[in-house]
């Protein structure tokens, strides 16, 4: 539907613009009132709606968002007393105090109300918004968390409101267009990494090259030299989706060539990890189980003239592949060839300085093409075949050979390795084999974010993590044991799609996508900082305790019930005691109103004890803090709360680093946030 409004040029309701937005709602707006008149909406009767409120409460009602706005009595009336409340971000002299007041409400919460969106995130979301370039300084600060945990989140999930930042606010707030100053892509396909969060979403609305129904083989080859991250999984989702998408096959092979870095344990947790993701193909074969054939393809190629045997020192053989110059040993004889062959398969002392090289093309631009290697003397024990080899054949040369001889028809892999599909098929052509098609897709990048699985061993090798399940790490057991569900990594990855563009990428939206997955079912339970924390003596409380019992979820059956407590004495988080004064009326959280008689300092000026009245006939509209509470019984439990953060300080990635520590900053990584807090024993029921 379309609702037509009228506004006051200089000053836009953004709170209207991006309710509508976020509802699907169309607006046909005309900014033809006065200054300082209210907006309005008019309707084919004539009858109208005038203010801000009233707009944002119809736009609520009928929306299609569920429970944007129609909810039980008590949530809508929260919702209406946020409403109110978010006009106070407009006040200058206030703005700094406000921002405190929803961080700290915000600490335990996902949305401003409830378990889900309402009208009510939108319009303190559009209160900051609006205030243009002055929450943006503080956005990028580190002075309120929970805020701007909340506000990325709600601008990752819905970016549409990008844009109607971009067309009603400007760096001094509302009615001054231009704030949001997106820079072109440089040419790399990496965006700024100042720019907002990037919409990642995708299509797989792409048909891979000569494909036909039923007869597409993908395979998904991981080197068994750690465990699988993100970005592994990103590219077994998509092999599977076009294997099935075909009708075809999707094949699990191991690239298990370098047997310095690779172990069972992390071909063990691979699978682990796959079957976690649900991906199910063939196998799983290993590149090992081809090292026969391999090694009689490398003597092939020796004979026919197309690969040789070079000793030239590493750093002399990539100086000469840079600048184009041939190896002194290039144009050996096969025989001298063949013989420097052998010393390296018995392994020799000889044997051990040499490499095979394939003879492509040293003048070409591309440079994958100089000449690469195929086969290094390594007499590391293999962790299948032990010592039986003391050759190992390299990625460029393996991997083309057993995706033909596997019946692979397309091989897809990330992009990064894009200069090399042209070696891909020359390699293959020189071998005489049949034609694999190599497709690219976008690497996952993430800010603060290491990829590189030799990286990620270096946090393993010098105990900064506590392993490849490390919460902070990037890796599928890592993100899972943080508590990201299954269904939102999946959801997420192949909300990417299949497209090549590379995107540096925020946490925020993976995230979110987990809270409304797990939001709706998950168990609710109450803590209180054991620090600080005050007690409220209720002179008419109840002179026993008495237990009722109640949902851990209010919406949602399956979470089971808790057994409540309701004492005489409760405790408050110290800073909620501190929020209130003598005479206030507060509602204590699912039970009801309670009167704040008198309030007790220390010497100091902190409050040390409260006590007052219940008031449960009380009106929970009318008051404006709403208090968690605990029982004052021994049956409260400490608990520690810990807060994960990055584990690097860099927000790109640096390339050149060899390891974390040379171009990266390096932290813990993780912030008690409850240290010896208490929680309310309840008992499932």
């Amino acid at each position: 539907m379309e609702v037509a409004m009228a506004y006051a040029e200089e000053a836009p309701p953004l709170s209207i613009f991006a309710t509508a937005a976020v509802a699907g709602i169309s607006i046909k707006a005309d900014p033809e009132l006065p200054s300082g008149s209210a907006p309005t909406f008019s309707f084919p009767s004539g009858e109208e709606f005038h203010g801000t409120g009233i707009l944002l409460r119809y736009l609520g009602r009928i929306a299609s968002v569920p429970d944007f706005y129609n909810r039980d009595a008590f949530a809508t009336a929260q919702i209406d007393e946020w409403l109110e409340y978010a006009t106070v971000f407009s006040a200058g002299a206030e703005f700094e105090k406000s921002c405190t007041y929803v961080d700290n409400y915000l600490s335990l919460r996902t949305f401003v109300v409830g378990y889900s969106l309402s009208v009510a995130d939108i319009a303190v979301w559009s209160g900051l918004a609006g205030t243009g370039q002055r929450w943006e300084s503080i956005r990028k600060s580190k002075k309120f968390q929970n805020l701007v945990r909340w506000y990325n989140s709600i601008l990752s999930e819905y970016p549409v409101l990008s844009e109607v930042i971009q067309k009603y606010v400007g760096r001094r707030g509302i009615g001054k267009p231009g704030l949001v100053n997106k820079k072109e892509n440089d040419g790399t396909g990496i965006k700024d990494e100042n720019n907002e969060i990037e919409k990642a979403e995708g299509s797989f609305d792409i048909d891979l090259p000569d494909a036909e129904l039923g007869n597409v083989c993908t395979r998904f080859p991981p080197e068994p030299s750690g465990y699988l991250h993100i970005g592994h999984a990103k590219a077994a989702l998509l092999n599977q989706y076009f294997a099935q998408r075909y009708k075809g096959r999707l094949i699990i092979r191991f690239d298990d060539t370098n047997p310095a870095k690779e172990s069972n344990e992390f071909v063990e947790n691979i699978l682990n990890d796959l079957d976690t993701l649900g991906i199910k193909g063939e196998g799983p074969t290993y590149t090992s189980d081809y090292f026969p054939q391999l090694m009689e393809m490398a003597e092939k190629l020796i004979s026919e003239g197309k690969s040789y045997v070079d000793d030239t020192p590493r750093e002399q053989m990539q100086k000469e592949r840079m600048d184009g110059i041939e190896s002194v040993n290039r144009n050996n004889s096969v025989e001298q060839n063949m013989a420097l062959w052998k010393e390296m398969v018995a392994g020799t002392e000889r044997g051990k300085q040499c490499c095979l090289r394939g003879k492509l093309d040293m003048q070409a631009a591309n440079k994958s093409l100089r000449d690469p290697v195929y086969y290094r003397c390594n007499p590391i024990s293999h962790h299948r075949v032990g010592s039986k080899y003391k050759v190992y054949p390299t990625y460029d040369f393996a991997c083309p050979y057993v995706d033909s001889i596997e019946g692979v028809t397309h091989a897809l892999r990330s992009s990064e390795y894009h200069d090399r599909n042209e070696q891909y098929y020359l390699v293959l052509q020189d071998m005489g084999l049949r034609k694999v098609h190599v497709w690219d897709f976008s690497r996952l990048n993430f800010v603060y974010t290491l990829l590189s699985k030799r990286k990620l061993q270096w946090f393993v090798d010098n105990g900064k993590v506590e392993g490849w399940d490390d919460p902070r790490f990037p890796t599928v057991q890592g993100i899972i044991r943080r508590g990201l569900t299954v269904e939102a990594l999946k959801q997420f990855i192949l909300s990417q799609g299949a497209s090549k563009n590379l995107n540096l990428m925020e946490w925020d939206k993976l995230w979110t996508m987990n809270k409304k997955i797990i939001d709706p079912t998950c168990p609710r339970h109450t803590a209180v900082f054991q620090e600080g924390r005050v007690l409220l003596c209720l002179t008419n409380g109840p002179q026993e305790p008495f237990v009722r019992i109640a949902p851990r979820h209010k919406k949602y059956e399956g979470a089971g019930k808790k057994a409540t407590t309701y004492t005489q004495e409760i405790w408050l988080d110290g800073a909620d005691a501190a929020a209130v004064s003598e005479g206030e009326e507060v509602t204590l959280m699912d039970w009801g109103n309670a009167i704040i008689k008198h309030v007790e300092k220390d010497k100091n000026g902190t409050i040390i004890h409260l006590s007052g009245v219940l008031h449960l006939e009380g009106s929970v509209k009318t008051t404006k803090l709403k208090l968690t509470w605990l029982p004052n019984i021994s049956e409260l439990v400490n608990l520690s709360l810990v807060e994960l953060d990055h584990l690097i300080t860099k927000k790109k990635n640096v390339q050149e680093a060899d390891r974390p520590s040379q171009g990266f900053y390096i932290r813990s990584g993780i912030t008690v946030v409850l240290k010896n807090s208490i929680i309310h024993n309840d008992t499932l029921i």
